[in-house]
């Protein structure tokens, strides 16, 4: 059984997912500009085998989040046509919530803090 929610629950929904995405890849770039220092001053194995694992990560953060937005952008324009075919009173009509995409969000929330965890934990040991 899928869940409702008003439409503009889901859009203000949607673009805080939009904004956090937009944060997560602000960092993202952050990171792999650190992660470039760390690697042009380090020429342990080790070192450089972990920094290699986080590029890896970084670039599949990457691309999960196009993915993301592509799909929030997509289900944000159902949500747009849902209003469009009857703007009366569309702060008071409820649609079917995104499941998948709500979950997927969550996952990669999840992910992304474990993530940045990790690579903290990474700096404070090669810095």
């Amino acid at each position: 059984m899928s869940s409702q929610k008003y439409l503009n629950e889901i859009h203000k929904e949607n673009q805080d997912w939009i904004k956090s995405l937009g944060f997560s890849e602000d960092e993202l770039k952050s990171f792999e500009n650190r992660l470039s220092e760390v690697v042009s001053k380090n020429t342990k194995s080790e070192v450089l085998a972990r920094a290699e694992h986080f590029q890896n990560q970084f670039i599949r953060h990457h691309e999960v989040i196009d993915i993301l937005k592509h799909d929030i952008n997509a289900f944000e324009q159902t949500i747009v046509e849902n209003a469009k075919q009857n703007n009366v009173a569309t702060d008071h009509r409820k649609t079917d919530v995104n499941e998948d995409l709500t979950q997927r969000m969550s996952a990669f929330t999840k992910i992304w803090e474990e993530l940045k965890d990790d690579y903290k934990k990474y700096l404070a040991e090669v810095l």
